[in-house]
């Protein structure tokens, strides 16, 4: 063979991540403890990298199934009890990542797969190689930062150790996490595509005669498949004018990490991948696969791990936007002195202010509200009056920005990169007032701070993605339980006086509440590739009255779930799930019918009797209240229609709150029994609508609400020669009537007459077996209030 031919297959075989089983160290190309002899490639190379580690070569084990030879022999160990013990690893060895023709990738981006389309698993070289318990083999996530749970060893004979996680083709280094009685949780860095993962425990107790320890290895594949067709959640730190850019911290933390604006940038980014890794993790538990809202992201240095601070190696990672504002640091500090005895106007006064910023930041467009949540930099801690000064923690917002602000009180406690996570979350340092606050008494040491900072902060995201508070979980407060999410031991708690939980089980998680998960399932920042498209599809739900006192509800997109709040309850702890276990709306009926009976015999017994009211929600996001469903129900929804029928009030839209407002109806006399040709409908509007007037044959005309805005309105012809008529109305609706489309029986719709973009959209078309007998409402200076009344 050539020389330069030899030289080639040598620097192949030093440059291996993967070796065959039949494989092995070759005369003259490697010493005698199974390593690559040195070459070009791998001369400059030091021993204590982590590519030295893959340029080993590793004992012949296999990882196919179907080589029963070298299956068998790992039951050497098997003792005369039947004990299986790991056999004894080569000194400075382990076993590496390998491949065989059997196990090969049968397209790019899949892993092996068997003759039914599943992945194949790859067995364990032991009986204490890591098992995951929470992702199968195989499975396709959306986040780039994974959550892991599983087990090494049996848990009725517990055993600490540690594991550390190889990455996929040396594209993130390797990270140590702790196992606790046989438990461990991780966090896995992904890349796109296919990720090939080894796990290695390592425990003491395992060791041989002479000390050493076992590595017990497995491997398991992941599919990492960004989102990027749903908007992103954007980070922002909100900086002052004059703002020194720093934040809150110990003397000892400003020494060894610094307390300036790029820490805050890669403390802030690790807690939001945490946020995502949570979030993904709890709706998985839920059944509705690991989704989650996704980050915008930017070529940058990266900074999830530590290495990359000191390599300056770039990676694709979440974008801290830093958006400076117009006040100073006084003016933002100086609120919670001026109003310290007015905390509700203080707080509303910095949302504003973070508002104003993002909005002139991001700049959104009518229809695209942008998902923001922002931390304040310039939050200071006064010892002397007792308060946080600049902090406010809100969420919520409006059609155009969706926001939550937190302080950056606790961020001295936040992680900056995946090493840290769990030293970050078992720190037992006293918290120094004399420099930081102890938010709400509730963060008396380092990792308590940590939960109140990263898991507070998530609450208001909630609040930005519509969640109100609950009766359990995060949205409870429950954050001060976010720690047992990421590790398996729990520190002492300055909070509770006692000893923290010893093993943290998934059941000692926090957790978002099942109504929170149900929101975020049809909420356009969690959409899958995967899920049937709505956008086509009106999402608005509507909530009618029948005969014999039944409410009927339909839904283009599909009716989700009720909501039901008998009189005294603030939060909702009764509910009636509708689509199918798998959260597809395809599996959610349209139309759905309620009687007040059946659904009280759903509450206890002591709320029976009291008013009852219903949040209904629909598959596309929307939602509709009935404040007393009893009202809604009875004979004062009833009205007696010009030919003697019954005709019946649906929920209506607008808070019908405007100056002056009054009742007002108007009966559409297509629909009587002796019915009138409909001719025309002129709406009167302006930026809202202030009445609708249908013209009839024969000079007859029925007027809902006044004639004011633009003058003479704006008319709507029907086509007598088709015999047209109206079939429903499009309505923008917030706490007024801000524009109305006429819906006709040919397909024809009328131009939106008012504020196209005012409020939101809602579809009013009877349910089957009914139609439109008139409109009625409320009115004041303009339409407040609109609904239909319908018949058979």
């Amino acid at each position: 063979m050539p020389s330069f031919l030899k030289d080639l297959s040598i620097r192949r075989r030093s440059k291996a991540s993967f070796q065959t089983p039949e494989s092995g160290p070759s005369s003259g190309n490697s010493s005698n403890d199974g390593e690559v002899a040195e070459t070009p490639q791998n001369r400059n190379k030091s021993s204590s990298t982590l590519s030295s580690w893959f340029d080993r070569q590793s004992p012949a084990t296999t990882l196919s199934s179907n080589k029963t030879s070298r299956s068998s022999s790992n039951l050497a160990g098997m003792n005369g009890a039947g004990t299986k013990t790991p056999p004894p690893v080569p000194l400075n060895s382990r076993p590496g990542l390998r491949t065989s023709p059997s196990s090969r990738y049968s397209i790019v981006g899949m892993p092996s797969q068997n003759g039914d389309g599943t992945p194949r698993p790859t067995p364990a070289t032991s009986p204490f190689a890591p098992r995951i318990l929470s992702v199968s083999d195989g499975s396709w996530v959306h986040q780039k930062v994974l959550l892991l749970f599983g087990q090494c060893a049996d848990p009725q004979f517990p055993i600490d150790g540690s594991l550390t996680l190889y990455h996929h083709g040396d594209h993130f280094p390797p990270t140590q996490w702790p196992v606790c009685d046989s438990h461990f949780k991780a966090l896995v860095y992904l890349q796109p595509g296919p990720n090939r993962l080894r796990l290695e425990f390592f425990s003491p107790k395992l060791s041989n005669p002479n000390g050493q320890m076992h590595a017990h290895s497995s491997w398991i594949n992941i599919n990492f498949l960004p989102l990027i067709a749903s908007p992103p959640l954007q980070l922002c730190i909100l900086v002052a004018k004059d703002s020194p850019e720093t934040y809150d911290a110990v003397p000892e933390r400003v020494q060894k990490e610094g307390n300036g604006l790029a820490t805050a940038v890669r403390k802030f980014r690790m807690a939001a991948y945490l946020w995502q890794a949570f979030t993904a993790e709890q709706m998985n538990r839920n059944g509705f696969g690991r989704r989650s809202y996704r980050y915008e992201e930017e070529w940058q240095p990266g900074t999830l791990t530590w290495k990359d601070i000191e390599s300056g190696k770039m990676r694709n990672e979440a974008k801290i936007h830093v958006v400076r504002m117009p006040q100073t640091v006084a003016e933002i500090q100086d609120l919670d002195i001026a109003q310290q005895y007015d905390s509700a106007k203080r707080k509303g006064q910095l949302f504003d202010i973070a508002k104003d910023a993002v909005r002139a930041y991001f700049g959104p467009r009518p229809g695209q509200p942008q998902y923001v949540s922002c931390m304040f930099l310039d939050t200071h801690w006064d010892k002397k009056v007792g308060t946080i000064r600049g902090h406010a923690a809100l969420g919520g917002g409006d059609e155009s920005i969706k926001l939550a602000i937190f302080g950056s009180h606790c961020l001295q406690s936040y992680p900056a990169h995946i090493e840290e996570v769990v030293p970050a979350f078992s720190d037992c340092t006293r918290t120094d007032t004399n420099h930081v606050a102890n938010d709400c008494n509730e963060s008396g040491s380092n990792w308590e701070a940590a939960n109140i900072g990263i898991g507070a902060h998530l609450h208001e995201n909630g609040h930005l993605f519509g969640c109100p508070h609950q009766e359990s979980g995060l949205m409870l407060r429950d954050y001060t339980r976010l720690n047992r999410t990421f590790t398996c031991r729990e520190p002492y708690s300055t909070r509770t006086k006692q000893q923290g939980q010893r093993l943290c089980l998934p059941k000692d998680e926090c957790t978002w509440h099942r109504l929170d998960v149900l929101r975020f399932r049809f909420h356009p920042c969690f959409v899958l590739p995967s899920d049937s498209s709505t956008a086509n599809i009106d999402a608005s739900v509507q909530v009618w009255s029948v005969e014999s006192g039944a409410v009927l509800i339909t839904a283009a997109s599909g009716v989700a779930w009720v909501e039901l709040y008998p009189e005294g309850d603030t939060e909702c702890h009764h509910w009636i799930e509708y689509f199918e276990e798998s959260g597809s709306p395809s599996g959610a009926p349209r139309q759905v019918t309620l009687g007040e009976k059946e659904l009280k015999e759903t509450l206890p017994e002591g709320k029976r009797k009291k008013k009852l009211k219903i949040k209904v929600f629909s598959c596309g996001g929307a939602e509709h209240e009935v404040e007393d469903l009893a009202k809604l129900t009875s004979k004062e929804s009833n009205v007696k229609l010009p030919d003697g029928r019954t005709g019946f009030k649906g929920a209506k839209l607008g808070f019908s709150g405007t100056d002056g407002s009054k009742p007002s109806q108007a009966m559409l006399l297509t629909s009587m029994n002796k019915p009138m040709m409909l001719l025309s409908v002129r709406v009167y509007h302006g930026r809202s609508v202030d009445g609708i007037e249908f013209f009839y044959e024969e000079g007859r005309s029925e007027l809902f609400g006044n004639r004011g805005g633009k003058p003479g309105g704006s008319d709507f012809a029907l086509d007598r020669m088709k015999a047209e008529t109206i079939i429903g109305f499009y309505v923008r609706a917030g706490a007024w009537i801000d524009a109305v489309q006429i819906l006709t029986s040919t397909g024809r719709r009328s131009e939106v007459f008012g504020n196209a973009t005012g409020g939101s959209g809602h579809t009013l078309i009877p349910p089957r077996g009914y139609s439109i007998a008139g409109i009625y409402g409320t009115c004041g200076q303009w339409v407040d209030g609109l609904g239909l009344i319908i018949t058979r």
